[in-house]
């Protein structure tokens, strides 16, 4: 590696490095997962939520279009605390958010069986809109840990670019990953919400808390 590869590669905040990206992405597929089979909304692409609800309201059917606002409304939540957290505690943000997502997950896990909807649907979307907040960018550059039509674009782009004989293959290689990740964080996180639905959100918690370490290891500013 150069000088100057060197130079850019030590320049990577540990919370952008890939492997951290990764680890995200495969918690937030696991998540939607999960909320998807059990409460039947998603805790991540607020896209498909408003859809349904503008979809169920225009046939009249309120009962259905009002069980997707409590999601939309937590996932407003957890951006504003989000943007607050980054204001407050500056290059902390990323291990307090991680922090923040632990604790609630384990606090959503112990109240699920007593409390489902408020435990499940508003806690996991609030989770869910810390991490997409606090995570915004691998190796530089623009992402998303909980959802794939911006990565998808990007992957593609980047392969288009590559193709036409500009830019270099490792960007659309980590969009590509990242995708697939994703998708195999939704396929486990399926599988396991119908095996075991009460342990379950122990595996993105065991992810989550990965991401702290790393965040926290004073030697892991420019692994990728």
């Amino acid at each position: 590696m150069s000088t100057m590869d060197t130079a850019a590669a030590s320049s990577i905040r540990r919370d952008e490095t890939v492997p951290i990206a990764l680890l995200l992405a495969f918690a937030g597929g696991y998540i939607d997962a999960f909320t998807w089979i059990i409460h039947g909304v998603m805790a991540n692409a607020q896209t498909a939520n408003l859809v349904l609800l503008w979809v169920y309201g225009s046939i009249g059917n309120w009962t259905k279009a009002l069980h997707f606002v409590p999601p939309i409304l937590a996932f407003a939540a957890g951006i504003m605390v989000a943007a607050w957290l980054r204001r407050a505690t500056g290059a902390r943000a990323s291990a307090i958010g991680t922090l923040i997502e632990i604790l609630l997950l384990v606090t959503i896990a112990i109240l699920h069986n007593r409390l489902p909807d408020l435990a499940g649907t508003l806690g996991i979307s609030f989770v869910a809109a810390v991490q997409s907040a606090v995570f915004t960018r691998v190796e530089g550059v623009l992402y998303s840990s909980v959802m794939i039509t911006g990565n998808m674009r990007q992957a593609i782009e980047g392969v288009f670019a590559v193709a036409s004989g500009e830019g270099a293959l490792r960007l659309p290689g980590i969009f590509v990953v990242l995708c697939i990740t994703f998708g195999l964080g939704a396929a486990l996180g399926a599988f396991a919400t119908k095996q075991i639905p009460n342990l379950a959100l122990g595996v993105p918690v065991i992810a989550l808390l990965v991401v702290l370490l790393r965040c926290e290891s004073p030697g892991e500013e420019a692994s990728s």
